[in-house]
């Protein structure tokens, strides 16, 4: 493991320096607390994701990173960047994307630590990264849905869900990993042979969302305008896969009260019983010591499935 993973921030500093062979990296306002009811800070954020960049930082290497950015902590104003600031340090590489709009967008890059903790120093919370990796934008290597409560729908509710998604696949041989989103609800993953264009995975993943509806029309709706979404029924949300769409990564803290984290879970655990709450800044480090990195099949070419399995 490199020796960058292991440091500590002094715990009155207001600043800290990350020493490098490089050029060092300057972590600042420390103490600014990011979530009041909690007392944390942007230390505890910091510290955080350095306790677990080991699991972490495989999910995000050599994809472009969306940021969205919380300068004064959950309580105040966010904001959405795209573009690497131009004061960015040399060492942050960039993934450059040209859009539709004709805009040509330079992203940056998480490769390690002190690229990680340069993002979350500039205020990201959760960390929001492309789906296909910079080599090839347009084609992802992972399919996914988003389960989504539309009320009185409870978190119960997304459970029943999910193992429902679950059954689906299961039928068809493909393995499915869920995580919690840190929110109200699950995230499913499924890992795709890369080859699809993001444009197709979408389709696929909508064939899907449409079908689980048409068969369980009094819990599951594919709904997506938030206007029409029928009460009480859960969205199985497909159109994250549209290209340019992210989800909050892999361990994301949420700007949340509490501090929860999208955690991956066990199936057994979705058909016990989980909470959002469960999973938090506080114990993603142990839970993770205990069962490893459950989301590693995604990171394995081998457990790729032909996009056409799916459907």
């Amino acid at each position: 493991m490199p020796k960058a993973l292991h440091f500590d921030i002094p715990a009155n500093a207001k600043e800290c320096t990350l020493p490098s062979r490089q050029s060092p990296l300057q972590l600042t306002n420390l103490q600014k607390i990011f979530w009041p009811a909690d007392g944390l800070t942007k230390r505890d954020l910091l510290l955080y994701y350095a306790s677990i960049a080991k699991a972490l930082l495989p999910h995000l290497r050599n994809r472009a990173m969306v940021m969205k950015r919380y300068p004064n902590g959950i309580a105040g104003k966010f904001f959405f960047m795209k573009r690497t600031p131009e004061n960015r340090p040399e060492w942050i590489q960039t993934c450059t994307i040209p859009h539709r709009s004709g805009n040509v967008i330079d992203f940056p890059m998480v490769q390690d630590l002190r690229s990680l903790l340069w993002l979350v120093n500039l205020g990201c919370i959760d960390l929001n990264q492309w789906y296909a990796t910079c080599d090839d934008v347009h084609r992802p290597d992972y399919l996914h849905f988003d389960l989504d409560p539309v009320p009185p729908a409870t978190f119960n509710n997304v459970c029943e869900t999910a193992l429902l998604v679950r059954e689906y696949f299961a039928q068809r041989g493909v393995e499915t990993y869920p995580k919690t989103t840190g929110s109200r609800g699950i995230h499913i993953y499924i890992p795709i042979r890369r080859g699809p264009l993001q444009k197709d995975v979408w389709r696929v993943a909508k064939t899907v969302a449409q079908h689980l509806a048409s068969e369980h029309p009094k819990l599951i709706t594919d709904v997506y305008r938030v206007a029409k979404r029928p009460e009480g029924h859960v969205l199985v949300d497909y159109n994250q896969n549209a290209w340019g769409r992210t989800l909050a990564s892999v361990y994301s803290v949420r700007p949340r009260p509490g501090a929860p984290v999208s955690m991956p879970v066990l199936w057994k655990e979705v058909e016990t019983g989980i909470r959002i709450e469960d999973f938090h800044l506080r114990n993603v480090k142990q839970r993770i010591e205990k069962l490893g990195d459950l989301f590693r099949p995604l990171l394995l070419k081998r457990t790729g499935y032909p996009l056409e399995r799916l459907q």
